[in-house]
This record gives structure tokens, C-alpha cells and sequence, in this order.
């Protein structure tokens, strides 16, 4: 508790903005600015124990303007003195908490001297500024005589105001003071009796009560308030003790009443509360007494018919009694009580999920659902045939667990057409869920129901939907599911695709088990790679390489035309792509494995199409046997603008007559003119690669994908050095290891290959090597460019191209081994694509030609190699480098 002190003459001022720290109280405060850094600094860190400042309440410009520029000290009480008028900054701008822009002050001339309680020094990174935390104590008041600055702050010669001991005796006996502090000690008692027995506190309050005098009291129970501005200076201004006592006496009992009435506020609260509750159990009566009557419309009652809609939903025994519960727990509760719209919901899912309801299955005719996958799908033998397996292992045991198929392949190809048509195919119901960017558990298991917004997951959610229990559920896009902090959803997905656990799925949000063993999964992929090897070995995988050129010119004959046309609003009559057209299409402007981009194409020449046939005014046929007639009689009418008169032609006329008096419009044809003009200039050109293998140093791989094969360039040069080795085109570390293995196997064998001229000559000798991959901004990874990174080099250094016709693939070790790489089918197809001619591959990769269409391998000349010599002598005209010296 602050003591009386010995002020000095001269205190530092530290401005208190729109705040007052009266004597007896205490604040935490925190330094920044430079001014009252500096003062603390000086008046407190370095004087220790010893340091007092003056906190001068400080009132900011609005509310100054409001209550008149200079501020004066009200009345102290019978004393009748009125402090002198200072005025700071009426006639200089001085700067408040260092602010760059200058204003006016407008200070109080009262204030109250302080002392640090508690001092701490930081400093702010990275910017390395001194800040203080200061816990200050009010002592005493005093009055500023003169203010003056000192540096950056202020200092004050000052007064104090503070009673002597002799007049605060003299006081003691005055019998007015003595009424007073009996009343604000009884007022002060009373709010702390209200307060511990709302807070269960007040012990220590009232030991200040009974120890520290009455005038300090009435400081310490103001301070603890939040009272406003003027308030605060009006009791700083209080130097008189009993106008203090009657200002704090007041403001006390002000507290004290506003207590008071916030709890009859809450009493009443309560009160309704208790209301509401009788009201329930009135209604209950209510609705025994009029089933007693018979005069109960359950019609009209929500409750009873999500009951009856329950009880037909065909629920298990255990699942029944959960439900039950849930629904007695939702009849106690008043529709505007919190969690009865949620446990509602919760009950209406219950209702509405299919536990018993599936689809019925059509007989299956194995030779009807092959002509039906013929139809919607060209080629994809293989995965057709796997298709009509499992379809017939179902027809001899229907209620066989089949395996979960996962079909993998490049974008386009059909993936999810294949589960659609396989649905229809069962004639179960279809239902499509995207898993792509899936990184929440929720997402597959549901969130729990103690969460605000909580929500089945997708699978429960899709099962309500579709209103079956076995449909046919494709989970596209499995390979793009992420995982975070929220969980992993293909760990989730485990307990999905396991027949033996899928029975007893548990969902957060369902809360009870649910049987998803009915159910056909059906997944897609793009790459198998980044499934989880557990997840994947629940699936069969089945995969789907890219179309051959033939493949997609049926496609589009057969598919893609149509179903662009009907889009569009056009028919045969307005648009046709002759065949010779549609294959300039998939070889100058659409190089996939897929049919995306050649759909896009058709679909720009149909946009181009209509645009002619809505400016010519023209229509779609009402049948296809009915053309567009006009008439040119009609049409000259019209344009004089008189009435429109109807002319009837006899039946004797002659049919030819007729037909010259009407014009059919004529057909668009597609040509290549037309193909330029929407298109643009062809995209991709069969002479590519017999340009880019111009020169030595540079030979043609073949690469897989996400999107299907793909052909990849290899570019070798040298140039002057120190015999190291550069790698560019933003490579993996595999292909890296690669292009070191390779460089290493041709310098070993330098002198067998005539690349030096002698034993012991080092190829690398004062040059370096840089070896790219174009397509920079692609990132590629990968062991099978093994065989085209050493083809390159040995014809950068045996200055002989390698043949332009020619791909290759394939890894190999540093003894010159050749070992096979997946992909063998999309890597083949991609060649065919780009127009090569031969392809080098291993020898252990013949067993992967079987895949290979055979149309497309009778166009191709297949070379294997053992060893990397074989692909250096089927790589360059006229065989092996060796051969041929070759001067460096």
C-alpha cells in the first residue's frame, strides 16, 4: 500500500491519454515510443528504487474542442482555490508519443506521482528497439506549477496537494467526515458481501476495509471501476477529503445498483426458463389427454410421421433401438431448444438411408451386355473381356464378392464410361464420387455429430441419394486423394474396400454400422503409383493405354461426331467431316492417348458451323425428311410490305415446277482450308523428328506418363571445360544417376568405340558435357532413358547422327546390360503417334508386344537388344561407331 512521500520539486511527466491513475492504484503499462522510453530510462531504470515520475492525464483534441481549448481544475472543495490556467500548445505545436505529425496537447494541471513497482527491459527484432514494461503505484497527488521539456519528455516543477499530518487529524474529528466514512464503509461492505457471493471471493477486500484509512479507500474502490474520462479527473480533482468520500460513496453505490439489476435480469432468464419447462409437461398432459379422447391428428404431427417413416425403413434390431432412443430423447425436447433441429436431422437420415431397399437386378444376358459395351466403347478388348468375366461370375452367384476394379490409364479413355456402362449392365443405379483433392478423413467417414455443421460422409451421403443399397459406386480420381493434419482418406478408404470389413462401416456422423457389402466399387486412376500399396492391393487393377490412330478415327465416326453435332444443334444436313478430315485432325492438331482434345477439336468446326447456318437465318429441320423452304414469291411480298397473301398451287402442277419455286441450303463441308481457318496452323508435324536429329549428339526416347507415352528428345553437347557434367530440364535424381551411369559406360569403352585415339585418353579431358531434356518446365524422373542418354553421347562424340526414325527405351547398368521398363504399350503407341519407324527395346520387354495392337505392330520394325551395343548398332546408320574412326 503506498505510503506518504517526500516529492521532489521537479518530476518527468508521463502523458496518461484519455486515462487517470489515482493514488493507491495500480497499472501495468508497456513503453514504446521514443519520449517515454527515454523518461523511463532516465527517471526509473537508472534511479532504481529511488525513481519517481508524474503521470499527467492528457485529453485528446476532439474532446478538448468540446469542452473548451484550455483546461482548468474544477473546484477542490470548501477550499475555494482554483488552480492557475496552463495553456501548452495554444501558441507552440508540441509531439505526443512520438508522432511525426504535430498536434495540440491539452494537459490536465493535476496529476498523480508514481512508482515502479516492477521494471523490465526488451528489445523488438529485427528492428532492435528499446521497449519497457512498467508496473507503476499511485502515491499522492500534486498540481503542475510550470512545464517544460527535457530532451524528448516533459518535466514539471510541481506542488503537492496532499493533507499534513496535523490537517488530516483536524479532519478525523470533523463529525461530517466521520458520517461519511461511515456510509462509504457501509456501502463498500455491502458490494463486497454481493460480490463474494457471486464470485466466491472478498476476503482480502475486506481486510483493506478494517487496515487502510478512509480517504485511501476511496482511491483504491474508484480505480477498480470502469467509470468514464470526466469522471476520473472529476475524483483526481477531489482534493478535499470529504468531497472524495461523497464522489466515491456515490460511484460505489452507483456499482453496487448496477450489480442489482443484472441479476434480476438473470432471475428472470431463469425464471422463463422454468417456464418453458412447465409448458412442456402441460403439453404432454395435453396430448395424453386427447389420445384419451381419440381426438389426436397424427397427420399434423411432424414427430409421428418421421416415426412412422422410420419404422418402414426396414432397419436391423440393434440400429431399431438406437433409433428409438434418439427419437424418445427428441419428443422430450421443445422444438426451440438447442440441438433439436440437429437431432431431427440425425433421425431423418436414419429414415431415409436404404438399409433393406436395393435395385432389382435384370436377368443377366452375358451376349446383350457385350453388345451394349461394344456399342459404347470402341477397342478396350481386354478390359471388356475382363468386364463380361465378372459379369458372369455374377450371374452363376449373385451374391458372390467380387473383386473392387480400378481402372488405370491417361485422361480420355473411357474410365468412367466403363462403370456407367457396367451399371447398366446390371441395371443396378449409378453413383459418381470425386475423390480428386479429397485431404479430409470426414470426407469418407463423416463428422462426428458433437461439431457445429456436422455431416454424413460421402458414401452415406450418396447411398441417400441413389435411395439402394447395392448400386454401382465409382470413386474417380483415387489416386489424387492428399492427407494432412485432418487425416488420411485413403486410410479411410481401406475399411471400404475390404469385403470382409465393409459389412460393419462406421460412419463418424451415422454413428452405427451400416452395410456397404451390397455395394460395386468401381475405381478410376491416371496413375497407379501414388495409391498406397495397401489400398491398392484391395483393388484389380485394370489398365487402359492410350487409343491407336485408327482407334479414335472409328471413335470419332462413330461417337464423337454425333454427340458434338446434337450438341450444338446441328444434324449431318448442316455439318460433315469426311474421314480424310478427321484424320488431318488426330495427326497435325491432337497428339493424346485419349480422345479429349480431338472431341474439343470437332466441337470448334460444329461452333464454326453454327455460326454460318444462325446467320443464314436457318433452322434445324423438324425431320430429318423435311428440309428448309423458301419461298421466293413469299419473300418479294414481303419486301413491298403489303398484306401477305396465300397462294395455292394446284395439284395438276408439275413436281418440277414446284421444286424450282423452293431452294434447299446445301451442307457444310469440312476441308483443310476450313480446318486452318478454325483450327489454326497444324500443331504437330510428322517431319519433327527428322529435324530436331539433324545434327550429332541428339537421339529420341520414349517415355511414360500420366498422360500416355510420350516421345522425349535428348540433346548432348561439349564445349570447352574442366570435364564436368551439366544437367538441365528439371530432372529427377533417378535420371540423373542415369545420365552419370551413362557417361561413365561411354568413357570405359571410349577406346573400343574409336572415340579416342588412344588407351588412356580421356574424353573429358579440358570439356565439359551438358546434357538436356527440352521441355524444360515438364519434370521428368525415371531409369529408361538410360540406352537414349548413351546413344546421345557416343554421337556428340562420334559427330554421326543417329537415325531420325528411330526411338528407343530401356535401362542399362554400367556393364552395358539392358534391363526392361514398364509402359511397353503407351511408349509404342506414342511412337506410332509421332510417325517413328523403329523401336529399340530390350529383350526381356518381348513378352509386353502381346498387349501391342497388331495393326499398329505391323507398321513398326521392333528391335531388341541385350546389351547396349545391340542399341548402338541398330541406333546409327551403318552400324556401330566402332567401325569408324572418328577424330576428336
Amino acid at each position: 500500500m503506498a505510503e506518504s512521500v517526500e516529492l521532489p520539486t521537479r518530476l518527468g511527466i508521463l502523458p496518461f491519454r484519455n486515462k487517470v491513475l489515482l493514488p493507491g492504484a495500480i497499472i501495468r503499462i508497456r513503453c514504446t515510443s521514443p519520449s517515454s522510453v527515454k523518461l523511463v530510462e532516465q527517471e526509473l531504470w537508472q534511479r532504481e528504487e529511488k525513481g519517481l515520475i508524474g503521470i499527467l492525464p492528457v485529453r485528446d483534441a476532439a474532446e478538448a474542442a468540446a469542452v473548451g481549448t484550455v483546461i482548468s481544475q474544477g473546484v477542490g472543495g470548501d477550499s475555494g482555490e482554483r488552480s492557475s490556467r496552463i495553456q501548452v500548445g495554444a501558441s507552440e505545436p508540441h509531439k505526443l508519443d512520438g508522432k511525426n505529425h504535430q498536434e495540440v496537447i491539452h494537459w490536465h494541471t493535476r496529476g498523480v506521482a508514481a512508482r515502479a513497482l516492477h521494471l523490465s527491459r526488451g528489445v523488438e527484432k529485427p528492428s532492435g528497439r528499446v521497449t519497457y514494461t512498467v508496473v507503476l503505484e499511485g502515491l499522492c497527488r500534486f498540481s503542475v506549477q510550470e512545464l517544460s521539456t527535457r530532451g524528448t519528455y516533459y518535466t514539471a516543477r510541481i506542488s503537492p496537494l496532499e493533507m499534513t499530518k496535523t490537517e488530516m487529524e483536524q479532519v478525523e474529528q470533523d463529525p461530517e467526515f466521520v458520517t461519511l466514512s461511515r456510509q462509504f464503509k457501509a456501502t463498500a461492505m455491502e458490494l463486497i458481501s454481493v460480490l463474494e457471493q457471486k464470485q466466491k471471493t472478498g476476503g482480502r477486500t475486506k481486510v483493506l476495509l478494517e487496515t487502510v484509512p478512509v480517504h485511501k479507500l476511496a482511491d483504491i474502490f474508484v480505480a477498480s471501476f470502469e467509470i468514464s474520462f470526466e469522471e476520473q479527473l472529476s475524483m483526481l480533482d477531489s482534493v478535499d477529503l470529504k468531497v472524495r468520500l461523497s464522489k466515491a460513496t456515490e460511484l460505489v453505490d452507483r456499482h453496487l445498483q448496477s450489480i442489482r439489476v443484472a441479476e434480476k435480469i438473470t432471475q428472470k432468464v431463469e425464471g422463463q426458463l422454468s417456464k418453458s419447462q412447465k409448458e412442456f409437461l402441460l403439453r404432454q398432459q395435453m396430448r395424453a389427454i386427447k389420445e384419451e379422447l381419440g381426438d389426436n391428428d397424427d397427420d399434423e404431427d411432424d414427430v409421428v410421421t418421421l416415426e412412422r417413416k422410420m419404422q418402414s425403413a426396414g432397419m436391423p434390431s440393434n440400429i431399431w433401438k438406437h433409433a428409438q432412443r434418439e427419437l424418445r430423447r427428441l419428443k422430450k425436447m421443445q422444438p426451440q431448444q438447442p440441438g433439436y433441429n440437429s437431432s431431427r436431422v440425425y433421425l431423418e437420415l436414419l429414415a431415409d438411408l436404404p438399409w433393406q431397399k436395393a435395385s432389382e437386378e435384370l436377368e443377366l444376358d452375358l451376349r446383350a451386355a457385350k453388345e451394349r459395351l461394344d456399342i459404347d466403347h470402341y477397342g478396350l478388348v481386354k478390359v471388356k473381356q475382363r468386364i463380361i468375366e465378372y459379369l458372369a461370375v455374377r450371374k452363376l452367384k449373385p451374391d458372390a464378392r467380387g473383386p473392387v476394379l480400378c481402372f488405370v490409364g491417361p485422361p480420355g479413355v473411357g474410365k468412367t464410361s466403363l462403370a456407367s456402362s457396367i451399371a447398366a449392365a446390371l441395371g443396378r443405379k449409378f453413383i459418381r464420387i470425386s475423390l480428386g483433392g479429397v485431404k479430409d478423413e470426414a470426407d469418407i467417414r463423416g463428422h462426428r455429430r458433437t461439431y457445429i455443421g456436422s455431416m454424413p460422409g460421402r458414401l452415406i451421403d450418396g447411398l441417400k441419394r441413389v435411395s439402394v443399397c447395392n448400386p454401382v459406386m465409382l470413386l474417380d480420381e483415387i489416386d489424387k486423394t492428399g492427407s494432412d493434419v485432418r487425416g488420411d482418406p485413403a486410410s479411410a478408404l481401406l475399411e471400404v474396400l475390404d469385403p470382409e470389413q465393409n459389412k460393419t462401416f462406421n460412419d463418424h456422423y451415422l454413428n452405427v454400422p451400416f452395410d456397404l457389402s451390397k455395394v460395386i466399387f468401381v475405381a478410376t486412376a491416371n496413375r497407379a503409383q501414388p495409391i498406397p500399396p495397401a489400398l491398392l492391393d484391395r483393388m484389380e487393377v485394370i489398365e487402359l493405354p492410350g487409343y491407336t490412330p485408327e482407334e479414335k478415327l472409328r471413335i470419332a465416326m462413330g461417337h464423337l461426331i454425333p454427340r458434338v453435332l446434337d450438341q450444338h444443334g446441328l444434324s449431318s444436313e448442316f455439318l460433315q467431316i469426311p474421314e480424310a478430315m478427321v484424320k488431318l485432325v488426330i495427326q497435325r492438331y491432337t497428339r493424346e492417348a485419349g480422345v479429349r482434345n480431338l472431341e474439343r477439336s470437332l466441337a470448334s468446326l460444329a461452333r464454326a458451323a453454327a455460326v454460318r447456318v444462325a446467320e443464314q437465318g436457318q433452322t434445324t429441320p423438324l425431320h430429318k425428311n423435311v428440309h428448309q423452304l423458301t419461298s421466293p414469291i413469299l419473300e418479294n411480298r414481303l419486301a413491298d410490305g403489303a398484306d401477305v397473301e396465300m397462294e395455292v398451287i394446284p395439284m395438276t402442277e408439275n413436281n418440277h415446277d414446284i421444286a424450282t419455286t423452293f431452294k434447299v441450303v446445301s451442307p457444310l463441308i469440312v476441308d483443310e482450308t476450313m480446318l486452318e481457318k478454325v483450327l489454326g496452323p497444324p500443331r504437330f508435324d510428322d517431319r519433327e523428328a527428322a529435324e530436331r536429329v539433324a545434327s550429332p549428339g541428339i537421339s529420341v526416347g520414349l517415355v511414360w506418363t500420366s498422360f500416355g507415352g510420350e516421345v522425349q528428345f535428348v540433346e548432348a553437347t561439349a564445349m570447352a571445360g574442366k570435364g564436368e557434367l551439366h544437367l538441365t530440364g528439371q530432372l529427377g535424381d533417378v535420371i540423373k544417376e542415369s545420365a552419370q551411369i551413362a557417361l561413365t559406360w561411354v568413357r570405359a569403352r571410349s577406346t573400343d568405340l574409336n572415340l579416342a585415339a588412344a588407351e588412356g585418353i580421356s574424353l573429358l579431358e579440358g570439356r565439359d558435357i551438358h546434357i538436356h531434356f527440352p521441355a524444360g518446365a515438364v519434370p521428368k524422373d525415371g531409369p529408361s532413358a538410360g540406352v537414349t542418354l548413351v546413344t546421345a553421347l557416343v554421337s556428340l562424340f562420334s559427330k554421326r547422327r543417329v537415325r531420325a526414325d528411330t526411338a528407343m527405351t530401356g535401362e542399362m547398368t554400367l556393364r552395358g546390360l539392358v534391363l526392361p521398363v514398364g509402359g511397353i504399350k503407351d511408349k509404342i503407341l506414342a511412337a506410332h503417334r509421332y510417325g517413328i519407324k523403329r523401336v529399340i527395346l530390350p529383350e526381356r520387354n518381348l513378352k509386353d508386344l502381346v498387349e501391342v495392337p497388331p495393326a499398329v505392330l505391323a507398321s513398326l520394325e521392333i528391335l531388341l537388344a541385350k546389351r547396349m551395343e545391340d542399341v548402338l548398332e541398330q541406333a546409327f546408320e551403318g552400324g556401330c561407331p566402332w567401325r569408324h574412326h572418328s577424330k576428336l
